[in-house]
């Protein structure tokens, strides 16, 4: 039985996290057709320049996490996390007063750099109040709340842009702004009575940057990068691509938002398999899930909807969230105390490169490609994946890092 304060900050960060992630979610949904003026059938340079200006969040991200992970070392967990959230409602309502492309490049910029710290932040709580025998199912819930949160927010989006005209989007930011401003009133009250968290005596910023860019943990965190690389580009671009073999955006809402109550009960699932088989074994499943979703990605980009690929892509899907609990768990696994916050802010630091680095290839490969530019894409990255994942093994096997 964990004690009432890692209770009430574990609900608290659960709850600022679904709030968060479905106000991000709204908004990433929308932001390309905010940012073109154009809801469907974009060309390539809208494709170019609403990719240049998504990626600049991540950017925004990677270049600034470790700067949050260690503001959480030294100052408390919570203090960054609120900071993030509020920053992010305030950028919300700048977004929503303009569609100038500078200006939204800046102010999705800042926004990446919210997003950092709240990440960090929300991570280190997790890693610091999970045992090591239940860190993959605690990793699992965050990642539920994480992931449904997003994907109820993609999917609320998407059924918004499909019934609001183009000239009122910037409504949807308005309602992000609301949902942020939920989330911190939500975990505030869950944090009454929290005892505070008393700053550390000694904080040396050098050896704890050194302590989270360990081998051990860099083998952890790679493949990540390869799946963000993925990942980045669909969620930036999903609505168009649909759009593209017939499926409306409405239809789409639907189908993600029924998807996305697996997580639910999947992602903790998993994460107690990580927890009594093992974070490698589980990482190892989650990877060739991502083989198979490329691999019917591929199938639907060559025949269009078919029922044999989007057979594959949902086998994929399902054996791909098993990739994330076991992942987090490893990487908390691997932490040092006086540096959690360091150490997990390097998954933030990952999966942001990654969607910068997916976003510049992607649009690139297919501003100049069309559709044939995305095969070596998704060749490209299942090859890395499966390196990666190879290579976490023969670390394993050499006990350079746990099993575990």
């Amino acid at each position: 039985m964990r004690p009432g304060g890692a209770r009430s900050e574990l609900s608290a960060v659960f709850a600022a996290t679904f709030f968060v992630r479905f106000a991000f979610g709204i908004t990433v949904a929308v932001f390309a057709a905010y940012l073109t003026h154009r809801s469907t059938g974009l060309s390539g340079s809208d494709v170019g320049t609403a990719g240049l200006v998504s990626a600049l969040a991540p950017v925004g991200e990677f270049s600034t996490v470790l700067f949050s992970g260690t503001a959480a070392d030294r100052w408390g967990r919570f203090p960054v996390l609120f900071a993030g959230m509020g920053g992010a409602a305030l950028l919300f309502v700048w977004i929503a007063t303009t569609r100038a492309v500078p200006t939204l490049g800046a102010a999705n910029l800042l926004f990446g750099v919210a997003s950092g710290a709240i990440l960090a932040a929300s991570l280190a709580v997790v890693a610091d109040r999970a045992g090591t025998d239940e860190r993959g199912f605690e990793m699992g819930r965050f990642d539920a709340v994480n992931l449904f949160g997003w994907i109820a927010g993609v999917a609320f989006g998407l059924g918004v842009e499909g019934v609001l005209p183009n000239s009122e989007l910037g409504l949807v930011f308005v309602a992000g702004t609301a949902t942020l401003a939920l989330g911190l009133a939500a975990s505030g009250l869950l944090l009454r009575g929290r005892p505070k968290r008393r700053a550390p005596p000694s904080f040396a910023f050098r050896r704890v940057v050194r302590a989270a860019f360990r081998r051990p943990v860099l083998v952890v965190t790679l493949p990540w990068l390869a799946i963000y690389s993925l990942l980045g580009t669909a969620l930036a671009f999903l609505s168009d691509a649909a759009a593209g073999i017939g499926i409306r955006s409405t239809y789409l809402a639907v189908a993600i938002a029924a998807g996305g109550s697996v997580l639910v009960v999947s992602q903790p699932y998993f994460g107690r398999l990580a927890d009594r088989a093992g974070r490698t074994r589980m990482m190892t499943v989650g990877a060739g899930g991502f083989v198979l979703v490329l691999l019917g990605a591929s199938l639907l980009t060559r025949y269009g909807v078919n029922a044999p690929a989007l057979v594959v892509v949902g086998v994929g899907v399902a054996l791909a969230l098993a990739y994330g609990p076991a992942a987090l768990a490893a990487l908390a696994d691997l932490a040092v105390e006086q540096g959690r916050a360091t150490t997990m802010a390097i998954y933030s630091l990952t999966i942001s490169l990654g969607m910068v680095v997916g976003l510049v290839a992607s649009t690139g490969l297919y501003s100049r490609f069309g559709t044939d530019g995305l095969y070596p894409y998704f060749g490209g990255i299942a090859v890395v994946l499966v390196a990666f994942t190879a290579i976490r093994w023969v670390e394993a096997r050499r006990a350079t890092i746990p099993a575990r």
